[in-house]
């Protein structure tokens, strides 16, 4: 494999974020490479790439990158070379320039579970003994809120006893969020009953005694073990239910994943348009020093002729590889459109079943390629944002002998699951038996199982409300 055809297949799988990062990468490394900040007309500049089989030298060595082919370098002429890549057209990207800077600069860093934790502490006055049992019990609570370590790990790293361990660790229980330094869900729970004043109370003996029934909401047999009417049992389930699992849940400081859509497809009157997000994407050229370097008639030293060219070649091959891996993702995605229009135009429930195979060969390129284009892909659409490989999955047989689509599938047994009679819930078994009565569709009840968990959905035991 050519340089080239390493970056372009590089550039092919990369998301739209990691795309813009590794533009900016190369724009620091590469002195022969920058960003153009003229905002001319498109028709000014032109709205197509230069035709380099007009330029003879530059013919065999210059043609469209493609992902299925291997590169072949001749004698390069580079004066011609570089007026190629000179030329602006649909390779540059503009961009609109933001000199202001960002709202999130102006934010402070959040507050950490430790941090708030260890202010606490402080706040109490603590000796210079309890400080460091505190410091020590407070680095071993994870982001959740509960402590992870053993006891005797715990008391080697403070060097102290187990009284003034535990002594410690009740004051932490006390802290801020409620349940914090709990060290199973048991634990934390009571915690937080404890501090609510309901420590003699049917919602402390159902935790400490009954928490393996609750989670199998065996709701009968924790009355008849606690000699309770079933209306005090669900008062005390629906206040367990208020109580928090995670206590250090507030404090985390996971940053959120921001999808930037690579493709836009709108509808517009009965037809769909596809337009590429190439609004933060930098218009790329060559820089003219470097140009007129290469261009000038004085004879250059070797090692620096040497640098120039691997500079202009790498900065070249960005820019064709990056107008190659736009015109792909086009070309799939215009596919994809083909093979699912009525997705488009009706929503989830018409997603047909597709395969790679089926775009692959509708352009002419190869699996490997599609997968590429596909991975870390997403496409705003009419029906919402969806990563490119949504839109391929297996086939479901019905009874009348067309194919449906297992998202479409998982949908209807969504719909189903939300319209149940929540007392009543359906079980595996019934819902198979409803696809099948109603929509013709033939799936077992192990397969409803499968995409009932996938759906992150419970059983119909756990889904019953009483």
């Amino acid at each position: 494999m050519t340089p080239q055809l390493q970056m372009a297949i590089k550039l092919l799988q990369l998301s739209q974020l990691e795309l813009m990062d590794t533009i900016h990468q190369e724009l620091e490394q590469n002195p022969a490479l920058e960003e153009s900040m003229e905002l001319a007309d498109e028709k000014e500049r032109g709205d197509e790439t230069p035709n380099v089989e007009d330029i003879p030298s530059l013919a065999p060595s210059l043609t469209e990158v493609s992902i299925e082919e291997k590169i072949h370098e001749d004698h390069v002429d580079w004066s011609n070379y570089i007026d190629e890549y000179n030329t602006p057209g649909r390779i540059n990207f503009e961009t609109e320039r933001k000199d202001t800077p960002s709202f999130e600069s102006f934010l402070s860093k959040k507050e950490s579970l430790e941090d708030h934790l260890l202010w606490q502490l402080m706040m109490t006055a603590p000796t210079a003994e309890e400080e460091r049992i505190g410091s020590v019990i407070i680095g071993n609570i994870n982001n959740d809120g509960y402590l992870e370590a053993e006891t005797e790990d715990l008391l080697q790293a403070a060097l102290c006893d187990m009284d003034a361990m535990n002594a410690m660790l009740s004051r932490i229980q006390a802290f801020d969020p409620v349940g914090v330094g709990a060290r199973d869900l048991k634990e934390c729970l009571l915690i937080q009953t404890k501090r609510l004043g309901l420590e003699n109370s049917i919602v402390h003996r159902i935790i400490s005694d009954h928490l393996h029934q609750l989670q199998n909401k065996n709701y009968k047999l924790i009355a008849k073990a606690l000699k309770a009417k079933i209306d005090d049992v669900l008062l005390a389930i629906n206040i367990i239910k208020d109580l928090e699992p995670k206590p250090g849940r507030e404090f985390n400081e996971e940053e959120p994943f921001y999808i930037v859509p690579d493709i836009y497809v709108y509808k517009v009157e009965e037809d769909f348009v596809i337009m590429m997000n190439d609004e933060d994407m930098p218009r790329l050229q060559l820089n003219s020093y470097y140009q007129n370097a290469m261009k000038q008639k004085e004879p250059i030293q070797a090692h620096v002729k040497t640098y120039l060219k691997d500079k202009i070649r790498s900065a070249a091959w960005l820019i064709r590889s990056i107008h190659q891996r736009q015109k792909t993702i086009y070309r799939v995605m215009e596919s994809i459109l083909h093979f699912q229009r009525e997705f488009f135009e009706k929503g989830i429930l018409h997603l047909k079943p597709m395969v790679l195979r089926d775009v692959a060969e509708h352009i002419s390129m190869h699996e490997s390629t599609i997968s590429r284009v596909t991975t870390n892909k997403y496409a705003h659409t009419p029906q919402g944002i969806f990563e490119l490989k949504y839109f391929f999955n297996s086939s479901i047989k019905s009874f009348d002998g067309d194919a449906v689509s297992s998202a479409s599938v998982q949908d209807h047994i969504r719909h189903l699951i939300d319209d149940e009679n929540p007392k009543k819930p359906y079980s595996d078994e019934k819902i198979s038996d409803v696809l099948k009565d109603k929509l013709n569709i033939d799936i077992a009840r192990r397969t409803v199982a499968k995409y009932r968990e996938n759906m992150k959905i419970l059983s119909s035991s756990k889904r019953k409300q009483y």
